[in-house]
């Protein structure tokens, strides 16, 4: 099927000389495009294409990824010359498997945030690779976020002002080596950003063990260069301040082997203590099925007991992961019900 031709990329000179550059680039490769296909099915004289991945990522707009398939190895190494000249940074894959084939490639990421894929196709393989399209998740209700992605510079300074960003994603942020003080001087910049009650989505590969040496992976997974534990990661957050922490994705990697090391999908997510004293007028009843929960402000919720919180804990509570196992309702709180932690008695 014939594709249309894309209409030309803006290169205006708003966009400084290193996107003018990238989008002279870009255009170069898909003015010769004559369809889109994935990486292995292509007639000879098709000499490029181009590809879409659709997933909900709001900093890059409605994509994944964009991947663009050169005839060359020469072509990719001048493309990737003239980026790099323009000070773009761009981070190299050999001999990577993807989509059903084997490839050289390089990532680079745009001034909109657009992750794009440029590379040559070496040979077809029988298995898929790593990169399969991940199932988009639902649309985050977060009106500002703030995202960063293992191949881009980690910042010594986020540039946002202070509690102005509804959501920040670490995206690969924690496959980098990071000692102790760069991982402090990061988290402790995320949760200045961050508005009280504002969410921190960590996601990245983990182990159930450590993993000995830098890890050899496949696919975009070669990016990875540090896998941490499993419980090490909410153990980083939680001493960083974060609170309220659950895995919501914690899944096994099944097409890649390690030795002795079980790698897993993981996606943590965390949230921003708020400033609690107002007063304890909702009341939550917690359902079971245990004799009771504790939240991590030390607060009990007895099975089939009313308790009396503040309406910030009662959303906590209700837009959190266990909210169908609570009963909500807004009431004048008596002196006699239990009160959370932190709640006024008025």
């Amino acid at each position: 099927m014939t594709s249309r031709r894309p209409r030309p990329l803006n290169s205006g000179s708003d966009l400084g000389h290193g996107a003018v550059v990238l989008a002279e680039s870009c255009q170069q490769v898909v003015n010769n495009a004559e369809r889109a296909i994935d990486a292995r099915y292509c007639c000879e004289q098709m000499l490029r294409a181009r590809l879409l991945y659709a997933s909900a990522r709001p900093p890059g707009g409605a994509l994944s990824h964009v991947g663009l398939r050169l005839s060359s190895s020469a072509e990719l190494v001048e493309l990737q010359r003239r980026l790099e000249s323009a000070g773009i940074a761009t981070q190299r894959q050999e001999g990577v498997e993807c989509c059903y084939a084997r490839q050289t490639k390089f990532w680079v990421t745009d001034p909109d945030g657009v992750l794009w894929e440029l590379y040559v196709l070496e040979g077809d393989i029988d298995h898929s690779g790593f990169d399969d399209v991940p199932q988009p998740k639902p649309k985050s209700t977060a009106q500002s976020i703030w995202i960063h992605r293992l191949t881009d510079p980690l910042p010594n300074r986020i540039f946002c002002l202070d509690a102005s960003v509804d959501e920040v994603r670490l995206e690969g942020t924690f496959n980098v080596p990071l000692d102790a003080a760069r991982q402090t001087k990061l988290l402790d910049e995320v949760k200045r950003i961050l508005r009280p009650g504002g969410k921190l989505v960590v996601h990245g590969l983990v182990g159930d063990k450590p993993f000995p040496g830098e890890p050899k992976l496949p696919g975009l997974a070669s990016l990875v260069r540090h896998v941490p534990v499993e419980h090490e990661l909410q153990k980083t957050l939680r001493n960083a301040g974060f609170e309220n922490l659950f895995y919501e994705t914690l899944s096994d990697v099944n097409c890649i082997s390690q030795a002795g090391i079980d790698l897993r999908h993981c996606l943590l997510i965390g949230y921003r203590p708020t400033h609690e004293n107002g007063c304890a007028d909702q009341l939550v009843l917690y359902r079971g099925p245990f004799a009771h929960v504790r939240d991590e402000q030390g607060t009990i919720y007895p099975r089939g007991q009313s308790v009396a919180v503040t309406a910030a804990t009662a959303e906590r509570i209700r837009s959190g992961p266990a909210a169908d196992q609570f009963a909500f309702w807004a009431s004048n709180a008596s002196s006699s019900l239990p009160m959370a932690k932190g709640c006024c008695n008025c």
